[in-house]
């Protein structure tokens, strides 16, 4: 994909998947959703590994509030759930072999320790240091309103990187493969967490990103 010169809205995510960050790398100007309604299931509250028995969400239990319809911003961890120390051990399990994990894992760690208030401010948090560890520059804003349409010359991604394939849109980002922890059981599984490419490719991330554009 040739750097794109539209505007990318995104919405916030925990440990994003690849295409999340191929895309952030060629648009120069993006966006995270502030004032949607949070929506279950998707990339917002989980994020999927490789572990010995294969792919395995990770998923943040939440408290929401106002009935049915709950601000993303307004969106609280259930931290009376031992997420995070269950999170950690479950990426200290599936990773600890692979060649970077020792590199990176402190760059992460911190995420697992500290008490969020809100989910968002969390992913927010995550992002801004995935980036700084892939030599992204930092260069998304929050929206400062919800808009349903939008201008032709946006590109909405809001609800087309999820988990449920029927939801994903593969149209934006090859899947080229790179050797994974547990390949050799499971094969090659694509579009993971972004921490599977950067414990099994360390430095090299970035260059897979930039060639697995479309």
């Amino acid at each position: 994909m040739k750097a794109q010169s539209a505007p990318l809205l995104l919405t916030t995510a925990y440990f994003p998947p690849l295409q999340y960050f191929a895309l952030i790398l060629n648009y120069p100007s993006v966006y995270i959703e502030k004032h949607e309604n949070y929506s279950k299931q998707s990339y917002r509250n989980r994020c999927c590994i490789l572990s010995a028995n294969g792919i395995l969400p990770l998923i943040i239990p939440v408290k929401r509030f106002r009935g049915k319809k709950t601000p993303i911003s307004d969106v609280k961890p259930d931290n009376s759930y031992r997420w995070q120390r269950l999170h950690l051990i479950s990426i200290e399990s599936a990773y600890r072999s692979a060649p970077f994990y020792e590199y990176y894992f402190d760059h992460i760690r911190p995420f697992f320790e500290k008490k969020y208030n809100f989910l968002l401010d969390m992913n927010c948090e995550i992002l801004d240091k995935l980036l700084s560890v892939l030599n992204m520059p930092s260069k998304w804003q929050f929206t400062s309103s919800f808009r349903n349409e939008l201008p032709p010359e946006i590109i909405d991604m809001r609800d087309r990187i999820h988990p449920k394939p029927a939801k994903q849109d593969n149209n934006t980002f090859k899947h080229k493969e790179y050797i994974q922890v547990f390949s050799d059981r499971h094969g090659f599984r694509e579009n993971l967490s972004i921490l599977d490419l950067l414990f099994n490719t360390g430095p090299d991330a970035i260059d897979y990103l930039l060639t697995g554009t479309s």
